[in-house]
């Protein structure tokens, strides 16, 4: 059949408040045209992440009511240990609240000043915890993963050639890990081949530095594996998965992407003293280890979503929506980031609209656009998110990508949600001419986004 249908059924139903342009208008501008300062039952579609946005399953609920919520030693961790040991064989498994506390127990550790820690594309939490420890967070991305319009089978790759000569450059006493973020976020949600992953854990092991993955959307990177490279085609995602994990020390995960629950993440590796380490830190932000911020109904619906996410109909559908919204782009000649990656569309803010100086955000533009014709919200990642001035000029440094990411939550939207925001970005995108740029009234130190100010420049 031509038709892709959503591999399941809707139990449950959740009203959208409507609202007018005019309405928008006034909304946009009390919340400082920043998206994520507007209250949600004013959006009418919510793309602003796929971050803990996801239907839960009817199987999931029920796991919650079977939560064990004894503060040590409960079933319901034991059901989640299972569950992640069976997929990663990782021996030491330490919940967490949310993958951004993994990353802040690691980072504690093991950035200090004077330490580098590179990556395909560290995404923005990432980045904000081994900032805040005064090391520095370094991209290697391939060069084919800059260009938004190449049409590479794996742009979230690293480039091996850069990462040995990094770590020539920098010794190995200065790089306590090798991150690798999969998919690649903040690269367009595109994916890491198998031979990449092995290529990274060959050269780390050559110089003893470990490999952590940021796996938060392993189960879509594994199915990319599949459907694009030679040798994976006739192996389940499950299988592929658990090829990706063998190649690492460890990783953080949020369980709010691809474990489809609202809240949750862990902290998995094999090294036994780090782990002491980073229980001794959790037991003092988080929790106890068996719990580790979480009730244990979270911790079932966890476990469950570990299943349910290699279902390969539901990842066909998931990866299909996102290529139909590209097919859709290109007849409306919008201009995005190719090919569509496992997770979001994310428009080609630069290209769409090249009027906009980058240092006037275009991104944000589009964003505030999509906002005020649709009432969609949307996520500038790009000079907001990533951009910096120079320590010592103060000129401003635009990132490679300028980039608007509408990322889809699984199991939340029909087709013609999809089909309705199609025709705000057309709209807007033949107005593209009447958007303006914006500037800073506020901006915090760390993760800006987040809760930054602006005004339009005229």
């Amino acid at each position: 059949m031509k038709t892709i249908i959503e591999p399941f059924r809707i139990k449950m139903v959740e009203s959208i408040k409507m609202t007018t342009a005019e309405q928008r208008e006034k909304i946009i501008k009390k919340a400082g045209y920043n998206l994520f300062m507007i209250h949600a039952e004013d959006i009418i579609i919510d793309l602003l992440t796929d971050s803990g946005t996801s239907a839960m399953s009817d199987i999931q609920w029920a796991g919650m009511m079977r939560g064990d919520e004894s503060y040590a030693g409960a079933r319901s961790y034991e059901h989640f240990y299972n569950k992640v040991y069976q997929l990663t064989n990782f021996k030491h498994i330490i919940p967490t609240h949310q993958g951004r506390a993994a990353e802040r127990i690691l980072f504690d550790i093991l950035a200090q000043s004077g330490k580098y820690i590179p990556s395909n594309t560290h995404f923005d939490t990432t980045r904000a915890n081994i900032e805040y420890n005064k090391a520095e967070a370094v991209d290697l991305v391939i060069e084919e993963g800059k260009d938004p319009q190449s049409l590479h089978p794996f742009k979230g790759n690293i480039d091996l050639e850069k990462l040995e000569n990094f770590f020539k450059e920098k010794g190995r006493e200065n790089i306590p890990v090798c991150m690798l973020t999969i998919t690649n976020n903040s690269g367009g949600g595109q994916p890491v081949s198998m031979e990449n992953i092995r290529g990274a854990k060959q050269v780390c092991e050559k110089y003893g530095i470990p490999l952590f993955l940021d796996a938060c959307r392993f189960a879509e990177n594994s199915y990319f594996i599949k459907m694009r490279e030679q040798g994976y085609e006739n192996k389940s995602c499950r299988e592929i998965a658990k090829e990706i994990f063998s190649y690492a020390d460890g990783c953080t995960m949020s369980a709010k992407k691809d474990a489809l629950v609202n809240i949750g993440g862990y902290l998995a590796m094999n090294d036994d003293e780090l782990a002491l380490q980073c229980r001794n830190v959790l037991i003092v932000t988080e929790g106890f280890p068996t719990y580790g911020g979480l009730a244990g109904r979270d911790l079932e619906a966890i476990a469950q979503g570990l299943d349910e996410i290699l279902d390969e109909d539901y990842l066909h559908y998931r990866i299909r929506t996102v290529e139909y919204m590209g097919e859709r782009l290109d007849k409306m000649g919008a201009p995005y980031l190719k090919p569509p990656g496992g997770h979001a569309i994310y428009l080609d803010a630069k290209a769409f609209a090249p009027h906009i100086p980058v240092n006037q955000f275009p991104g944000q533009a589009i964003a505030v656009g999509l906002y005020r014709a649709g009432g969609i919200r949307s996520c500038e990642i790009g000079g907001i998110m990533f951009g910096k001035n120079d320590p010592e000029t103060g000129a401003y440094i635009p990132p490679n990508l300028e980039l608007v990411r509408l990322a889809f939550p699984r199991r939340v939207y029909t087709q013609s949600h999809f089909d309705y925001v199609l025709e705000v970005i057309e709209e807007v995108y033949k107005n593209r001419d009447s958007l303006k740029g914006f500037k800073f009234t506020y901006q915090a130190p760390l993760l800006r986004h987040f809760t930054a100010q602006f005004e339009v420049c005229h």
